[in-house]
Parts: structure tokens; C-alpha cells; sequence
């Protein structure tokens, strides 16, 4: 209807400029919802928006607009209110034309083409593979893929992409982790780094290891271990006796040995990786590999690209990056003063290749714990001399796990964790993705175990499927009277919907639509959410207060096609969230 709506205004404002020859940019029309009935069903505030470039009063524009007005079946009444608001008054038929369009279009009602096929990079969770996705991670997960979903529901062309960080220091102490692992299950004795992966799962790659290899990277624990910096608990500095015995592995296995270890901790991860998110519904186009950007230059082109523009410098053996003259706290190192390479250095590659391959909008959705991080990012966009109004970073706040009054510990290092997976099978995946997406990524959200797996009215993913499962209950009751549902008779009359509780669903099917939109331009998901819960209980009021199958076959039928057309939103809401519309529960 807002659609209607504004082909309605947009006439009326070529008329209303051709007769003042006026040769401005209109500004574009927004149309409102009104919260209160009294002033009509929708209002538009153009007239406002037109009175500086028009140099006239809002509300004579807004009278002149009016009368400028065509004719339309929908509308029963304009009124000018206030400054200059436009409020618009629709018939009862209008409100049930919705039930029409939802059960017409089906599965298409909602989406939009407001994307215009702009194309959109979406880059999420994008863990380092050094261990399982824990619970934190999939928050991540869920926000980033209904994120995705949402866009391509608004008509954007959506790449979604996983970066692979398979490259740099995490990896070889993963690298490192598993061969010393792999050495204490060939006999070698020593004690393992407090500083590397403590997990059972490096015990498990080590074992396929050993069986896949025999003892072929076996080496003596004091030849592993001589000359090694102290660990931390015997008094030493446990970031040098890691990095150490990261040198020592490469240097007693050799380049090809070592890249066989290496690889083996990493496809190992990767694969459950890969497996683990797609259970969950978190889809990828692309597993984006760090590796192939430093194999093929493309961090020492960046580098270089840097330097010669003049933004690095060095000092002290290291290349430092002039973050600061774009506003970071601090200048970064992208090279070390023993020749290494940060992280940063490749996420510089990584961010000119995302340009480079032609995005319109490049979205990069980190954890909260990354704020710091994107002064510098954008501030190398920026020297990139690429334009980083294309570039957004959205933050997710990682969930907190409770079981009970006892927080759940999520160290990857440590090994101490539960993880995505475990959450999962405890309370499936529906549950998971739903509580993960129902507050705004930048809140804080406690995980609540005992809730997500009830079923009762309080769990708000059961609260919204048990409404489509009620609607499913209905027709399956209608089938074993003996009676079926007739759409052309219920379509004609819908006039009979006159119950509060009606034209409450009426007016919001009507805005899903917009909720859909919405929350897609504005990267918010619990705005669907919230949609969910509210249609649901509109619903559930709905279905407490009435009887569906009643002996007056007209009102009968319009309510069949009523409820109908509210699980059709349902399940296309659902789709959207990744989240499935049972039909019984």
C-alpha cells in the first residue's frame, strides 16, 4: 500500500512543480505509519521536506499537493495536520487487499527490489581455524547469515564470504601444537606449552597423524627442546618459548614436512568447520584463503604500493604503517624488524582485493572484541586511495553461555569450551539461531539454556512456531470435518473481518513488507524478530478470542483465508531468520 501510496504523490508533485516551474531536486517521498488512528492509516511529510527548496509555507505545498491528488479506490480521506503533514485515510478493502497479495505472491510477499541488484560482499565469523566455533561464534554466525538473507530479500546481490586466516603466528603455534602432540604419542615425554592449544581435538588431529605417517616426523624431545627459552611456569615468557618451538619444528622437519603437519591441523579444523556452520544454516559462497594472498604477492604489492605512496616508514629494522594521519591512536607495524609479516599486513591485501573485485558495499561483521581494530583498517582503505564509505563494520557482542547460575568458560586455547555443535544438539538449531538474532548484535545477550529448549510462551522461537503450528492444527480439524478451505469464497469475503482482533492481523501483515526492508538497510535483524513475536501474538489473541470454523460459511471462509495468508508471513519470515515452520508441535 505505501507503494501505492507513493505513486499517488509522485503524480501529484510533477504536477505540483510543473505549475510552479520549479527546477529542484524533489527530495524522496517517505511514507509513515501513523500511531495513532485518529491520524489516518499512513502519513507523508513532503511537503516539509519541500518548503526550503520551494520557498513556499508546508502547508499551502501540502494543500496543493492534495488537490493534485488522483483519484484512488483505496483512499477515503487526506488530511494536511500540524506543519504540513500529509495523512491519508484507507478503506476497509484496503486493508484486506493484503490477505490477497500475501496469498498471490506466497513466498515473494515481502521482498523488495530497493537493492537494485547492488552488489554486496558479507564477510563473517571468519574464525582462525585453530579449533572448533564455540558458542560465541555463533552469534557471528547467525547475525551474519540472516544479515546476508535480509539483503538478498531486499533485491541486493549478496556474496557471502568466510576468511580463511590459514596464514601467520595462530597457525603455526596450531601447526606447532599438533606436532609436539603428535611427539608425545610416538613416546616422547616433556611437558607441552602452557601456550599451546590444550584442546583434545589437537591430541585427536595428532593421532591421525601418527597413524597416517607412522613415526616419520619423529624427533627426540631433547633435540626439540634444547636451547629453548624457559615456559612461563618455570619462570620464562611463554609467548618466546612457543615461537621458539614453532622455529625448531620447521627447522627439524624441513619445509615439506613441516607444511604436512601444518596442513593436517588446519583442513582438519576447517573441515569441521566448514561442516559445523553449515548445519547451522550459515552458508558460504567463497572460503577466502590468507594463504593465496601472500602466495601470490598480493600482501608484498600492497606493501610496496604503501611504501612508494609514502605512507610507511622504518624504524628500528620494522615498517610501520601512518595510521595516524587518517585518526588512529597509533601508527602499526605490517613488517617486523625480523622480516615477518603482521596480520595487519595481510589484511590490507585482503580489503584492496575486496575493492578490486568490484563490490559496491563491503561488509566486514566482527566480534565486539575487534572495535579497536577498524581506525586501522579503514585508515589503510583510505591510503589505499579507495573510497571506505563502501566499507561497514558491524559489531557482534559474543553471547555468554549460562547452564544454570554457572558462566560457561569459552577459552579456545585452553581448550575449556562448549561448542557451537554441543549447543546445538542440546537445544537445535532453530533455538539457536533464533535467541542469537532476537537482540541487536551491539547488546550484550546472556544465553539462557533452560529457555531456549521450553516449550511454553516465554521461548519466543516457540511462541512464533507454535502460531504457525495452531494455524496448521486448524485445517487439519477442518479436513477430518469433512470441510476444505475455499480461497476465491473466503477472498470475497473478507468484508466480514471486522473484529478487533482482524484488523489488528490486518494492519500487521500489511507491515511486513517494511519490517522486511528495514531491518535489511539497517543491518538489524532483531527487527524481524520483534516483527515475529508481535505477529504471533496477534495471533495467539486472535485464535483465544475465536472460533475459525464456524456454521456461517462466508465468515468461515474469509477467516480460513485470513489465517492462512498469516502462515504464509510466518514461514517467509522464518526462511528469512534460517528458521523452520513446523507444521505441529
Amino acid at each position: 500500500m505505501k507503494d501505492q501510496l507513493k505513486n499517488l504523490l509522485s503524480q501529484a508533485l510533477a504536477t505540483f512543480t510543473q505549475q510552479h516551474q520549479l527546477d529542484i531536486d524533489l527530495p524522496a517521498i517517505q511514507i509513515e505509519r501513523t500511531k495513532d488512528k485518529n491520524h489516518g492509516d499512513f502519513a507523508c511529510n513532503i511537503a516539509m521536506m519541500l518548503a526550503k527548496p520551494a520557498r513556499m509555507n508546508p502547508r499551502q505545498i501540502a494543500s496543493e499537493i492534495v488537490e493534485a491528488l488522483p483519484e484512488s479506490e483505496f483512499v477515503t480521506q487526506v488530511e494536511i495536520a500540524g506543519p504540513g503533514f500529509i495523512n491519508f485515510f484507507l478503506t476497509a478493502e484496503a486493508s484486506q487487499q493484503v490477505v490477497k497479495d500475501i496469498l498471490l505472491q506466497g513466498e515473494a510477499y515481502g521482498r523488495s527490489e530497493v537493492g537494485k541488484g547492488r552488489k554486496v560482499q558479507v564477510e563473517f565469523v571468519s574464525a582462525n581455524p585453530t579449533g572448533p566455533l564455540h558458542v560465541g561464534h555463533g552469534r557471528g554466525a547467525a547475525y551474519g547469515s540472516v544479515v546476508s538473507s535480509l539483503l538478498m530479500a531486499a533485491g541486493f546481490d549478496v556474496h557471502r564470504e568466510y576468511y580463511v586466516n590459514d596464514a601467520g603466528r595462530q597457525m603455526d603455534i596450531l601447526g606447532t601444537s599438533v606436532w609436539l602432540r603428535y611427539l608425545q604419542a610416538c613416546g616422547e615425554h616433556f611437558t607441552f606449552p602452557s601456550n599451546g592449544y590444550q584442546g583434545d581435538y589437537v591430541r585427536d588431529i595428532a593421532e591421525e597423524l601418527k597413524q597416517a605417517f607412522g613415526e616419520q616426523f619423529r624427533h627426540p624431545a631433547s633435540a626439540v627442546f634444547e636451547g629453548i627459552p624457559a615456559d612461563e611456569p618455570e619462570g620464562g615468557d611463554k609467548e618466546l618459548h612457543i615461537d621458539a618451538l614453532g622455529s625448531r619444528a620447521k627447522l627439524l622437519l624441513g619445509d615439506a614436512d613441516y607444511r604436512t603437519v601444518f596442513d593436517k591441523g588446519l583442513n582438519h579444523i576447517l573441515a569441521d568447520i566448514r561442516q559445523d556452520l553449515a548445519e547451522f544454516g550459515s552458508e558460504y559462497d567463497e572460503w577466502f584463503s590468507e594463504r593465496s594472498l601472500v602466495e601470490s604477492g598480493e600482501v608484498d604489492k600492497a606493501i610496496e604500493q604503501l611504501k612508494a605512496a609514502g605512507q610507511l616508514y622504518q624504524d628500528k629494522g620494522a615498517w610501520w604503517f601512518k595510521s595516524t594521519d587518517y585518526g588512529d591512536e597509533k601508527d602499526r607495524v605490517v613488517v617486523r624488524d625480523n622480516g615477518q609479516k603482521t596480520y595487519f599486513a595481510s589484511d590490507i591485501a585482503y580489503h584492496l582485493n575486496k575493492y578490486q573485485r568490484g563490490f559496491d558495499q563491503i561488509i566486514d561483521i566482527w566480534g565486539a572484541d575487534h572495535h579497536g581494530y577498524i581506525p586501522r583498517v579503514k585508515a589503510s582503505v583510505q591510503a589505499m586511495q579507495q573510497n571506505v564509505d563502501q566499507l561497514k563494520v558491524l559489531l557482534v557482542q559474543f553471547a555468554v553461555l549460562y547452564r544454570g547460575a554457572e558462566k560457561v568458560g569459552m577459552s579456545t586455547r585452553s581448550g575449556e569450551f562448549v561448542t557451537l555443535r554441543e549447543l546445538r544438539d542440546e537445544v537445535g538449531k532453530d533455538a539457536a539461531r533464533f535467541f542469537y538474532v532476537m537482540r541487536g548484535a551491539d547488546q550484550h545477550m546472556d544465553f539462557d539454556l533452560e529457555l531456549a529448549k521450553s516449550q511454553s510462551n516465554d521461548n519466543p522461537v516457540y511462541y512464533v512456531q507454535y502460531a504457525h503450528a495452531r494455524v496448521c492444527s486448524v485445517f487439519r480439524q477442518l479436513a477430518e470435518r469433512g470441510q476444505s478451505w475455499d480461497q476465491a469464497v473466503g477472498e470475497a469475503n473478507l468484508d466480514k473481518l471486522t473484529e478487533v482482533h482482524e484488523e489488528a492481523l490486518l494492519t500487521r501483515l500489511a507491515a511486513y513488507p517494511e519490517a522486511l526492508e528495514n531491518a535489511a538497510l539497517n543491518h538489524t535483524p532483531h527487527m524481524l524478530a520483534h516483527y515475529l513475536t508481535d505477529l504471533a501474538r496477534d495471533f495467539h489473541t486472535y485464535y483465544n478470542a475465536h472460533q475459525f470454523i464456524v456454521d456461517d460459511e462466508a465468515l468461515c471462509q474469509a477467516r480460513l483465508t485470513l489465517i492462512s495468508a498469516v502462515r504464509q508471513v510466518i514461514t517467509n519470515a522464518l526462511t528469512v531468520m534460517g528458521v523452520s515452520a513446523p507444521d505441529s508441535m
